[in-house]
C-alpha cells in the first residue's frame, strides 16, 4: 500500500478508481467478485509473482512506473499502457481524463526509470565491494586453517 503523499492523481469511476503515484499506477476495483480476487492478489506477493500473469486480464494489477514501456490514448479516447512481458492494460476513462492521466504518467515514467537504474547501479557496487570483501575473509580463513 502507497502513501496517500505521494499520490498525483485519483480519477474516481463507479466501478474502479485510478491512482497515480510517484512511482506506482494502481487500479482499483470497487466491488464484486473481482474485487475479491484482486485483494487476495495484492495481499500475498507470491500469489500475485506467480498467478499474477494469469489473472492480469481479468483483475487489473498495480504497476510500478518503472516497469511501463509506455502510455498512449488509444483512438477511442482510453489509456493503453504498454509493459514487456504481459498483456496491454487499457483503462476505459474519457478522453480528457486519458489525456490528463497519460501526460502525468509521462511525466513521472522517465524519472522512475532514472531512478531504478540508479538504484540497481548502487546495488550492483554494493554487491562488488562485498564479494570482494567475502572473498578475502574466506582466503584468510583458509589460511588460518593450514
Amino acid at each position: 500500500m502507497m502513501s496517500t503523499e505521494d499520490v498525483v492523481m485519483i480519477i474516481d469511476k463507479p466501478h474502479f478508481t485510478v491512482k497515480l503515484h510517484k512511482t506506482l499506477l494502481e487500479v482499483d476495483l470497487k466491488k464484486g467478485v473481482k474485487k475479491a480476487l484482486e485483494d487476495v492478489l495484492e495481499a500475498k506477493p507470491i500469489i500475485r509473482e506467480s498467478l499474477g500473469f494469469l489473472f492480469q486480464t481479468i483483475v487489473p494489477l498495480d504497476v510500478p512506473l518503472k516497469n511501463i514501456e509506455s502510455a498512449n490514448v488509444d483512438g477511442r479516447g482510453q489509456v493503453k499502457i504498454t509493459i514487456p512481458s504481459r498483456k496491454d492494460i487499457v483503462i476505459p476513462l474519457e478522453p480528457n481524463e486519458s489525456r490528463r492521466l497519460v501526460e502525468k504518467m509521462n511525466e513521472f515514467i522517465p524519472l522512475e526509470k532514472e531512478r531504478a537504474l540508479l538504484e540497481l547501479q548502487r546495488t550492483m557496487k554494493i554487491r562488488t565491494v562485498f564479494a570482494s570483501r567475502i572473498a578475502e575473509t574466506e582466503a584468510e580463513t583458509y589460511r588460518r586453517k593450514k
